[in-house]
């Protein structure tokens, strides 16, 4: 017989119940409370817009330097590596390549490092609506896995499908024959992406115009937790395909083109003369088809539509619920060579590939620029702690909340930017250095020679300097971690086998 409750016992009943409400009022309020992420990523753009002054002439980028002036614009930010995938992969886990072993494009990083937390999936662990669309990690199959996200809107390549045949990187594109006037560059043999132009397409329909929709409508709607948005833009990343009205911003007569001194490379070590004529040949075909300013003109042309896609998810957030509450955050994943260094594409030490638009705004955060050198990889414990989630302490990266606080406050750390194992640039606020897997060194002192065309390493009066950053350089290095061919993927499943075990590793919600 079940006994009848005294009142004694309905009281305590009735306070636990209070108590129990309370506390999950509380804990209701305090995660309602914490800001919501507004992350942005656009993809090979280098330090070409308008608040950076990369670009010696005219570039087209009002929403970026609107944002630039909401928060802090970080004027000596770098990339963790040259290169989309390893950089990517140490942004989005907080460690860097020479942690992890991703050195390259051709790793899938989940199989082989399922236990790493990615800043995805700790915002979702605790407690946030975790939602994104496009290219945030890299954009081939296999790198967005379902278990990282609530919802995502796949990157499907309706641009450039006829560029898209290898069904392991994308399986979800419709593949098919180039269509009628490819290349309309009108530059033969430049390979399957080294192209430009506009397309027959009306400009919502473009790749990157879509995932910009996405981030409208989820900004439009009002959310019963806080929440963590990213979109990431594929623009600048080649073929640079933009609507034909961003061309016209930029006439042919009025672009500048990079100086590019044949000399440039005679002071240089012998690892670096080879990542220099890494892709040359696409240089060369395209200047001696006479289209460099072309080239330049469409790469200028993609800025200004990314820009343009920007301009309508901050749009969307300040006409929306959300305004007051989000933190907004924007980088790009690398700097691009067009020319310099007798160089084109990206994957090199220098300015040119590892200066890149950085920018946090929101509650709380300085209005102004800073110089001091940072890294992306900073940018999962300075969102910890924005948002008061738990630290990871063995992060390779460290918060910039003092820097948000007063851009000019002082600093002691350098950016490290690491390319394939051994390779390692390190950029203070006044030099870069390069140590080459070789022993190969470059020293560059900014302050005189911004382009980076006087190597002093040999120069015994920036001795003091060179030692300096010798010893913050990485000394100990990761095996690269197996590649692509060590698993066989199935993206129905989202499941990889491991090719020498049978293991099956799934990357699907448990």
């Amino acid at each position: 017989m079940t006994p009848i409750p005294t009142r004694l016992d309905r009281a305590r009943l009735v306070t636990l119940t209070i108590v129990c409400s309370f506390l999950s009022a509380v804990a209701s309020a305090q995660t309602e409370e914490r800001p919501n992420v507004l992350f942005l990523a656009v993809d090979d753009m280098k330090d070409w817009v308008n608040c950076l002054g990369g670009y010696e002439g005219t570039v087209h980028t009002p929403q970026i330097d609107r944002l630039a002036s909401r928060g802090v614009l970080f004027t000596n930010a770098h990339c963790p590596s040259p290169k989309c995938a390893p950089s990517r992969a140490a942004i989005l886990t907080g460690f860097r390549p020479s942690t992890t072993g991703f050195y390259n494009n051709g790793h899938w990083w989940y199989p082989n490092r399922p236990d790493i937390v990615t800043i995805p999936a700790h915002f979702r662990s605790q407690g946030y609506h975790v939602a994104g669309a496009g290219k945030i990690f890299h954009h081939t199959a296999g790198n967005h896995p379902p278990n990282q996200w609530d919802d995502f809107q796949k990157l499907l390549f309706s641009d450039d499908p006829w560029f898209r045949g290898a069904r392991l990187n994308y399986p979800w594109s419709k593949h098919g024959p180039a269509p009628d006037g490819f290349p309309f560059s009108g530059v033969d043999d430049l390979g399957h992406e080294n192209d430009w132009g506009s397309l027959a397409l009306a400009e919502p329909d473009y790749d990157d115009s879509r995932s910009a929709q996405y981030a409208v409508d989820f900004l439009g709607r009002p959310h019963d937790k806080p929440f963590f948005l990213a979109c990431g833009l594929f623009r600048p990343h080649l073929p640079w395909y933009v609507p034909k009205k961003y061309f016209e911003q930029y006439p042919l007569d009025e672009i500048v083109v990079p100086e590019a001194p044949e000399e440039d490379l005679d002071d240089l070590p012998t690892a670096a003369k080879v990542l220099a004529k890494a892709r040359r040949s696409d240089f060369c075909k395209i200047r001696e088809a006479g289209k460099w300013k072309q080239a330049i003109q469409a790469y200028l042309a993609s800025i200004s539509y990314a820009d343009a896609q920007l301009g309508r998810i901050l749009a969307a957030l300040d006409a929306g619920l959300h305004a007051t509450n989000t933190i907004v955050v924007l980088w790009s994943d690398h700097g691009w060579h067009l020319g310099e260094k007798q160089h084109w594409h990206k994957s090199t030490l220098w300015e040119e590939a590892t200066r890149v638009p950085f920018i946090i705004a929101g509650p709380e955060i300085a209005q102004g620029q800073c110089r001091r050198p940072v890294n992306l990889l900073d940018l999962f414990p300075t969102l910890n702690e924005l948002c008061e989630l738990p630290m990871i302490d063995t992060h390779d990266g460290t918060s910039l909340g003092p820097l948000l606080r007063n851009p000019q406050k002082a600093w002691d750390r350098v950016s490290i930017i690491e390319y394939l194992p051994g390779n390692i640039a390190v950029r203070s606020e006044r030099y870069r250095y390069i140590r080459y897997q070789d022993g190969g060194e470059e020293l560059y002192d900014h302050t005189k020679d911004p382009k980076e065309w006087r190597n002093l390493a040999s120069d015994p009066t920036f001795a003091k300097a060179k030692s300096e950053l010798s010893r913050r350089a990485t000394s100990k290095w990761a095996k690269s971690a197996p590649t692509k061919s060590a698993f066989e993927f199935d993206p129905d499943t989202f499941t990889w086998r491991v090719k020498a075990s049978n293991r099956i590793i799934t990357g699907r919600q448990e």
